[in-house]
């Protein structure tokens, strides 16, 4: 009998996997032993993912998150890590939309404003017309991309591959003083922390937008707040460095910015959609095929998250070969060496870099 544990205990179960009780908060810690299939709660922050070292018999972690930067931090080996591509796209990229908006249009002032009263007639720049840049060519890149279709704009996509129509990011420093918006959807590695350090920033022409629903520390804070003080670019932020941002933090009394509180794919779309996701892998776990296709991924590090691709005739290796490094369980999926549990979910989902 299959153990899991997931923050839902009335999700549909098939024959062979038992759930935990759950508080819907975390494993019990005389429980932590038991659990194979672990799916640690949404939004639940590092204490979800603390005992995870501890779960001695643990085969599978699906997050519930697209980002999963945190959580190979710790990972041991031998466990497949899965995450939720797919469950957040459309969520996020309507926040990335609205906080582009929302940055053109000057809401922040207008907040401002309401908060004492106080009625301002001031013309703002509009999306409409502007030339935007999206960092992050993925399936949450794309589905921006496809929102703001709808805007009259001009879209640029970057990302390290190149593909699927997006510019290599080796174009975005010559073409970035040219762009309105800049929105920026990437995971956090070593590539990208500090993406838009003080000189990006500082390229940025006037009146331009800064949109981050990547990882806070894509953005050197330091440099965002100085930039934002001079009143020369706005900014629209779902993520910080540090997270949460601390009540007596000077990003709160910036200039010209609008925060919210990471909240890009937790609307109540998510609910429906994470508890279908984990009905799906479990009951993928349970059969065992012996005929499926494989994701492998190139290395077995974060930084190659990015690059999925599939190999025929490859689903009988795990047996053959333990300690290929195999991802073989999951929308997409990280690897590690050892991982190798043959079942899988084919799935094209990407987070592009």
């Amino acid at each position: 009998m299959t153990v899991v544990w997931t923050q839902w205990p009335d999700l549909n179960l098939p024959a062979g996997i038992t759930h935990l009780p759950t508080d819907g908060i975390a494993p019990a810690p005389g429980d932590l032993d038991k659990v194979e299939f672990y799916v640690p709660r949404y939004m639940g922050g590092p204490a979800a993912i603390a005992m995870i070292p501890e779960m001695k018999s643990l085969k599978i972690i699906q997050s519930p998150n697209a980002g999963v930067d945190d959580v190979l931090k710790i990972r041991p080996d031998g466990v497949t890590l899965c995450n939720a591509a797919g469950v957040h796209d459309a969520s996020t990229a309507e926040l990335a939309v609205a906080l582009a908006i929302a940055s053109r249009r000057g809401f922040a002032d207008f907040a401002a404003d309401q908060a004492v009263q106080r009625w301002a007639h001031e013309r703002k720049p509009s999306l409409t017309d502007s030339n935007i840049a999206i960092v992050g060519h993925g399936n949450i890149g794309k589905m921006i991309a496809k929102m703001l279709a709808n805007f009259e704009v001009t879209v640029t996509s970057f990302s390290r591959s190149g593909k699927d129509g997006a510019l290599t990011f080796d174009h975005f420093d010559r073409l970035l003083p040219t762009f309105d918006v800049i929105i920026l959807i990437v995971p956090l590695n070593d590539q990208t922390r500090h993406l838009m350090n003080a000189q990006r920033l500082a390229a940025m022409k006037n009146g331009a937008a800064l949109v981050n629903v990547a990882r806070g520390p894509v953005v050197d804070t330091d440099a965002l707040i100085a930039e934002l003080n001079s009143g020369r670019i706005t900014a629209g932020l779902d993520v910080t460095d540090p997270e949460p941002l601390p009540s007596d933090h000077p990003l709160w009394k910036a200039r010209n910015v609008i925060i919210t509180p990471h909240v890009g794919g937790d609307s109540e779309a998510f609910t429906p959609r994470g508890r279908k996701l984990v009905e799906e892998q479990l009951a993928r776990y349970a059969k065992h095929p012996r005929k499926n296709r494989v994701l492998q991924r190139r290395g077995q590090d974060s930084n190659n998250l990015q690059i999925p691709w599939e190999k025929p005739g490859f689903q009988n290796e795990a047996a053959q070969n333990p300690t290929r490094a195999i991802a073989p369980f999951g929308s997409e999926v990280a690897s590690r060496k050892n991982a190798t549990f043959p079942c899988c979910r084919t799935n094209k989902h990407t987070v592009e870099w």
